[in-house]
């Protein structure tokens, strides 16, 4: 496989984001064939609901920790707790176990595309709105898995699961968001003070 110029990356954390963001739209797309087979096998056993318990830990890990260099302070536990409330409540309701994993699966692919968005802005690269640009990717590439599951047996394209990706996006940008919006509220108040 070619590999793309290393000029075409602003910073090989960049790099790695989109690798990561690569890796995990690979692992989507790749499990399409038996997603609901093992979906099946873990029905009423518990095992999927820990699974999934697991799954939304680990976002809320990476949406807190993605870009911190330092010890998050308590505003910014603070929002991560409200961020975790409002992933809780949602999940809560959602009453379909394929469609919290939507959430899950394109919350990590809107984290990596955002997160490497944002650090090729911040080195200069020209970025228009790094929040919508991950909402619009991630929407998209949840409209290609849904137009991919046509053609893969057992499997329908459905309309919705599209609208729970772009929620993923959404949820995942607006998470990552409002942590640096509270980074930089705490930043400017230690230089006032």
């Amino acid at each position: 496989m070619p590999s793309l110029p290393s000029s075409f990356f602003s910073s090989g954390r960049e790099r790695r984001l989109w690798t990561c963001a690569f890796v995990a739209v690979a692992a989507i797309y790749s499990t399409l064939g038996f997603a609901g087979t093992l979906a099946a096998r873990f029905a009423g056993t518990g095992v999927g609901e820990w699974i999934f318990a697991a799954a939304c830990l680990l976002i809320l890990i990476a949406v807190v920790t993605q870009g911190l260099s330092r010890r998050p302070t308590a505003a910014e536990w603070g929002v991560a707790l409200g961020i975790a409330a409002v992933y809780a409540l949602v999940f809560a309701r959602m009453a379909i176990p394929t469609e919290r994993s939507h959430l899950v699966e394109y919350g990590v692919v809107a984290i990596c595309i955002h997160a490497a968005l944002v650090e090729r802005a911040a080195r200069g690269g020209e970025v228009p709105v790094p929040a919508l640009l991950t909402v619009a990717a991630t929407g998209s590439l949840g409209a290609l898995d849904e137009f991919i599951q046509i053609v893969v047996p057992n499997r329908t394209y459905d309309p919705v699961d599209m609208l729970f990706n772009v929620l993923a996006g959404v949820m995942a940008v607006g998470a990552s968001v409002a942590l640096a919006a509270a980074r930089r509220w705490v930043a400017a108040r230690k230089r006032t003070s």
